[in-house]
């Protein structure tokens, strides 16, 4: 699966519709389901939220991958950002002590099995795969 949302909140229901859709179609095991909705609803707000310089859509990808699923979310014309960096979160923390922001990549980070970032030309790519393990 190939499509390209606008950059509207608005989009996250179509964007879990379509991933439901390509797990169905593709008898993907639906215990990856809420990581992958989960990830993407992060990633894509985060695109919608922090790159305001561009009003281009946002390119999803999804295809089979091993025995899961990978998924890569494209944005164009933004300045550089590399989930892979972001600093860590300590979620040991009391409350009144942590800064707001960064939970979100935190669990992404967490629950994906692969996550690669890449950046050309103004150009940003963020893939992601999740898979079921091995029994």
């Amino acid at each position: 699966m190939q499509k390209r949302y606008s950059r509207s909140f608005d989009q996250i229901q179509e964007i879990v519709q379509d991933t439901e859709n390509f797990f169905a179609a593709n008898d993907i095991d639906e215990s990856l389901r809420m990581k992958v909705d989960l990830s993407l609803e992060e990633l894509f707000v985060n695109m919608v939220s922090y790159n305001t310089e561009t009003d281009q859509d946002i390119l999803i990808e999804m295809q089979v991958k091993d025995s899961g699923i990978e998924v890569s979310l494209t944005d164009f014309d933004v300045e550089r950002f590399d989930p892979t960096l972001a600093a860590d979160v300590d979620i040991d923390a009391p409350l009144a002590e942590r800064s707001p922001g960064g939970l979100g990549l935190y669990l992404v980070l967490k629950m994906a099995d692969s996550i690669h970032y890449q950046y050309h030309d103004r150009t940003s790519k963020i893939t992601f795969t999740n898979t079921v393990a091995a029994e």
